[in-house]
């Protein structure tokens, strides 16, 4: 069976759990505001024999309070993290958060980064399995610590560097995931400061979902990002969002839709407002 490698259904992920080896669910339940909500949630019922990846202790590194609020972690910790949770090379993983896959979509994106593409996200999250009936279980649980090797693939990430250099090159499309308040700069509950990278577009990554919580078809998705993009190349994309998140939900969006080669700004609009030097665009 060829890997699944951007959103699976509920029936199909029972089917893997039925009997098919080397298959890890991992649970990404989070609130931005609450951090730990998510695991308490996973400790009092999650997808039966998933383990639980904390946002800001498992998928995110050390902040210096410059370099955003969710920055990457370095590729060896990451990938002792993913050893930890029981991720190997060649296993298929499976990724949910609560509904949207908001959260799921960061750990689908690390995963890809570090060259592991056998990862997908539960389409719909954990109200989906829930309501398919699916297994669960109660408590934490753990899989064995299991050998993760690195392959990093740089061609998926673009740096601060890389975005304050190209500002204003056409060549390059900017992709705001944020909601279109905060990316007009009218509400910033989150940031230091209100408003968007000089020249990013905006599509808010709610917008790839359809009312139950899972992901429009892919020829809607795709339809959706080629009116924004125009005549440009999804390999001209950079996608960023408040810290890094959502981001990745708008790569996932596109990758269901065949749209492949576009880059994530990790450090996102949380980063780039930290300095009061860098130019800032409203409206």
């Amino acid at each position: 069976m060829p890997p699944h490698t951007t959103l699976i259904d509920t029936s199909c992920l029972a089917s893997l759990l039925g009997g098919a080896p080397g298959v890890l669910v991992v649970d990404c339940r989070f609130d931005l505001r609450v951090p730990e909500w998510g695991e308490a949630q996973y400790r009092e019922r999650h997808v039966a024999g998933a383990v639980y990846a904390h946002l800001d202790h498992d998928l995110s590194g050390r902040k210096t309070g410059t370099n955003g609020r969710h920055p990457l972690p370095s590729p060896d910790a990451l990938a002792d993290t993913f050893s930890r949770l029981g991720i190997g090379d060649g296993m298929q993983v499976v990724a949910y958060d609560q509904g949207n896959g908001m959260y799921a979509s960061r750990l689908w994106w690390l995963l890809r980064w570090l060259g592991h593409d056998a990862v997908a996200v539960l389409d719909g999250g954990y109200a989906a399995w829930l309501a398919a009936g699916g297994a669960t279980a109660s408590g934490p649980e753990s899989a064995p610590r299991v050998r993760f090797t690195p392959r990093i693939d740089g061609t998926r990430v673009a740096s601060l560097q890389e975005v304050e250099a190209r500002l204003g090159d056409q060549a390059l499309r900017l992709v705001d995931a944020r909601a279109g308040e905060r990316y007009r700069g009218e509400v910033e509950p989150l940031d230091r400061v209100a408003g968007h990278i000089p020249g990013a577009a905006n599509h808010f990554f709610q917008d790839n979902l359809q009312q139950d919580g899972r992901f429009r078809p892919a020829a809607e998705l795709r339809a959706a990002f080629e009116r924004l993009l125009g005549s440009a190349s999804p390999t001209q994309v950079v996608s960023y969002c408040g810290s890094g998140v959502t981001g990745c939900h708008n790569l996932l969006a596109m990758e269901h839709a065949g749209l492949h080669g576009a880059r994530l700004y990790p450090g996102s609009w949380s980063e780039w407002c930290a300095d009061p030097a860098r130019p800032v665009e409203r409206g």
